[in-house]
């Protein structure tokens, strides 16, 4: 990470009106949750996506579902925000950001004090029957299943409880996604952090935001088939950037008020 970078995405954030981030799995690695396609560590390395991940695989074999999500339900249960998420937080407090568009279920952009939140593939903290549609608070239900390894079961209709993350072949949460398409639409600036964009419909949210005339600023481990269209491109450890950047706007701030 060049200090040049750096210096150019401070410029950005300053002149900004309206800064939207995009969170990716690559966020949360350092809370100790895996991300989906790393080699040797990604959560599809052992699994076909299809037999475990999907709508029709769960209502079929809900079994398989849960089998493979308690490794990672036990890890978002434990883990905490990083300094990556803390200074997305800190950027909202401090007006230099406006809002989160995250595909994590994990929940830790709250946890770490952020307040406008659009969790575009869903959550944990809740669970709802595939038959009767009631809505439970996950908490309980999803710390016995952990311990327990037991699939939880609705206790009104008896049928298996779905928690309310988004499977293959399932439609995002429409009012969370409608905002986050008018978020990309309305910001001037989109940071985009530990995604490999190679998801839709959230892959073409730095696309809308181009479009509408935002600056792009891809802060990432790897590269992304859209890095030729940004304005400012970080490869690095975001727990190591972000932070940098949180601390370089307040340092200049509090300059400026001197």
């Amino acid at each position: 990470m060049s200090l040049e970078s750096l210096e150019l995405v401070v410029a950005l954030l300053r002149r900004a009106r309206y800064t939207v981030a995009l969170t990716g799995a690559g966020i949360s690695t350092r809370s100790g949750i895996p991300d989906f396609r790393s080699p040797h560590s990604g959560l599809w390395e052992q699994v076909n996506p299809a037999e475990v991940g999907s709508l029709y695989s769960f209502r079929h074999h809900p079994e398989r579902f849960y089998r493979w999500i308690r490794p990672l339900a036990h890890l978002i249960l434990n883990a905490s925000p990083n300094p990556a998420h803390q200074a997305l937080a800190r950027l909202e407090r401090n007006g230099y950001l406006k809002s989160i568009i995250t595909q994590n279920i994990d929940m830790l952009h709250e946890r770490a004090g952020s307040r406008t939140v659009y969790e575009i593939h869903g959550h944990l903290r809740e669970l709802t029957c595939i038959h009767c549609f009631a809505v439970f608070p996950a908490g309980p239900l999803v710390n016995a299943f952990v311990e327990s390894g037991q699939v939880p079961y609705c206790p009104h209709c008896g049928h298996v409880l779905k928690p309310n993350v988004i499977l293959l072949g399932e439609q995002l949460p429409a009012r969370a996604l409608a905002a986050a398409r008018r978020e990309a639409r309305q910001c001037d600036l989109m940071l985009v952090i530990g995604s490999s964009l190679e998801v839709y419909p959230a892959a073409e949210l730095p696309l809308l935001a181009q479009r509408a005339g935002a600056a792009l600023v891809f802060i990432n481990l790897g590269s992304t088939a859209l890095d030729p269209l940004a304005d400012a491109v970080i490869h690095a450890d975001v727990v190591e950037v972000l932070p940098r950047l949180a601390d370089a706007l307040e340092d200049r701030a509090g300059y400026e008020h001197e």
